[in-house]
């Protein structure tokens, strides 16, 4: 049984219905939502149910409003200017988020970010315990000397999950990822701007409604779960289509 996520303070953000939109938008896809792993349910309950009520249209909007498009960001590739973002919501743990990673996301880049299409911007969201907000505040601290998506890489190649977050793993991780300065990658990642920025992806993802992992934005429309490839291309071709 997963680990119970731990409870965080209530954003000011106000709830967003991605619980409604990812059902609209499984439907235009013609997938269903089978290859996500979810945690044990929260508590917060109110929050939830909030968020069911508000309409599709109103939240695609705001959704489209949660791409940060900051050039600086070592975690996102891509330009900042593309006319489709993919927000991915994932836990370094989650054993679907290794296959999007491994099976998906390297087409992704290299059919949509190379060619200037796609912007590609992860978000942490560890829900299943201590080891995966470690294994968040790492890939964080990897990012600070631009290795972020080589940590990323590591981290969810296969069979490594299996080898655990511990604070030896996750410097072997960082030395398989290039991390040039060892000492500064281990206190930056039990720094309070690792946990900040950890939290603030986290609460960002709760307050979508999100429940399970990965959890995926492309312009502010939901996918859930390691969709087949083809409903990512159906998703950003359809977004590049309506940005022109």
């Amino acid at each position: 049984m997963p680990d119970k996520p731990r409870s965080t303070a209530p954003s000011k953000r106000r709830p967003l219905a991605i619980a409604a939109a990812v059902a609209v938008a499984a439907a235009l896809l013609g997938t269903v939502s089978y290859t996500a792993t979810r945690p044990e349910p929260r508590t917060d309950t109110a929050r939830q149910e909030s968020a069911a009520g508000q309409q599709p249209d109103d939240t695609t909007a705001q959704l489209l409003k949660l791409a940060r498009r900051d050039a600086r960001d070592p975690l996102a590739q891509g330009r900042a200017d593309a006319p489709v973002v993919l927000i991915e919501y994932a836990d370094f743990k989650c054993g679907y988020c290794g296959k999007f990673a491994r099976d998906t996301e390297p087409g992704l880049v290299e059919k949509y970010v190379e060619d200037g299409t796609l912007r590609i911007e992860w978000r942490n969201f560890p829900i299943f315990g201590a080891e995966s907000e470690a294994a968040a505040r790492a890939a964080w601290a990897a990012g600070q000397q631009g290795r972020f998506w080589q940590f990323h890489a590591a981290a969810y190649a296969d069979g490594a999950k299996e080898k655990g977050f511990g604070a030896a793993r996750l410097d072997a991780l960082a030395r398989a990822a290039g991390v040039e300065d060892l000492d500064r990658f281990r206190r930056d990642r039990d720094a309070k701007a690792a946990h900040t920025a950890v939290t603030k992806d986290r609460d960002e993802a709760y307050s979508l409604g999100a429940t399970s992992t990965p959890s995926f934005l492309v312009n502010g429309q939901p996918i859930a779960g390691a969709q087949p490839a083809a409903a990512f291309a159906q998703a950003i071709d359809t977004a590049k289509a309506a940005a022109r």
